[in-house]
């Protein structure tokens, strides 16, 4: 029995890894659609699209598998509401950062949130945390800082907060720090809760809450809605359920390779992001985006190879224990 199941974990690993690319390619695609529209619509509609329609592709693939209610079943409500407010700030920031800057550079800023991660998971979660990763955590920052350096040099500083892609970049750095906090809150969630909860009732609020933009748009001009067209609808649907469908790839690849080795493809976002940031809207990186990202992924990387190593090695203590004791 040991034989033949032993050649099925590479085909597993290899399912997996296929899962995650898949799912930064739909993400990918799904940013392009924001960015998209983003010049037609607001923001706050753009976020009750995606996190409505998301819902859809999410429901069928838990009726599929027969889990269905587990998505309305929690024991930790008032989490659940932390981490929508938190998330949804995130999305709200994010999706307004897609829509200011070019696809990579704002693909590329959104690295900084695994960075930002290590740093609260020490603060507020009390994990250990050794020289190792503080180093690679600091060069990533470093790297962080030299994406940051044309807008901070060109925009930020000289016409402060007046350019379109100044407070792209702002936005999309507190897009950024949401999702490191938003990260931290779903890492509470998992010790009680059903990953089919945290994503339904995250999908609700910031549905919820996007619809409390348009709800808004009648007293304040600026936040009112606008009626699609067919085509228009068509996409705005579109984005919703390419949100879906990257959620459940995304899950999946989990469940057939370690975290490990599948956190490492998020990566291939930025290769996404660079074709079609050039083939849709004719952009191309700058080249401090470009090496910046570089040092993050390389840095990002580096922390994943740490951890593996690092759970390899309590893997083998543990295995030992029992002998030990004997």
């Amino acid at each position: 029995m040991e034989a033949a199941a032993a050649p099925q974990a590479p085909r597993r690993m290899m399912r997996g890894i296929g899962l995650k690319i898949l799912s930064t390619f739909v993400f990918t695609l799904m940013s392009a659609g924001i960015k998209y529209v983003g010049e037609t619509f607001p923001t706050g509609q753009v976020v009750f699209c995606r996190s409505l329609f998301a819902i859809v592709p999410v429901y069928i693939w838990l009726a599929l598998v027969h889990d269905l209610s587990a998505a309305t079943r929690t024991r930790n409500f008032t989490s659940h509401m932390r981490r929508g407010v938190i998330g949804s700030t995130g999305m709200f920031c994010g999706f307004a950062a897609t829509t200011m800057l070019p696809l990579s550079d704002a693909t590329a800023i959104s690295y900084a949130a695994p960075l930002i991660t290590v740093v609260l998971a020490a603060w507020l979660l009390k994990e250990t945390v050794r020289i190792y990763r503080w180093s690679a955590v600091m060069v990533g920052f470093a790297g962080v800082l030299v994406m940051l350096s044309p807008y901070l040099a060109d925009g930020l500083f000289s016409r402060g907060l007046g350019g379109t892609e100044a407070r792209g970049m702002l936005l999309g750095v507190m897009g950024a720090i949401c999702s490191a906090f938003a990260t931290i809150e779903v890492r509470r969630l998992t010790g009680s809760e059903h990953p089919a909860a945290i994503v339904f009732y995250f999908m609700l609020q910031t549905t919820l809450l996007g619809l409390a933009t348009g709800i808004a748009g009648g007293f304040v001009p600026a936040l009112g809605w606008v009626m699609p067209t067919f085509w228009q609808g068509a996409l705005l649907v579109s984005i919703g359920l390419l949100g879906g469908i990257g959620q459940i790839t995304m899950t999946l690849s989990f469940r057939h390779a370690d975290a490990s080795i599948i956190a490492s493809f998020d990566y291939l976002s930025m290769i996404w992001a660079v074709g079609l940031g050039w083939l849709v809207f004719s952009e191309l990186p700058q080249w401090a985006v470009i090496v910046g990202a570089a040092i993050v992924i390389s840095s990002g990387i580096f922390v994943i190879w740490r951890e593996r190593r690092l759970g390899i090695r309590r893997d083998k203590q543990r295995s030992v224990a029992p002998s030990r004791v004997i």
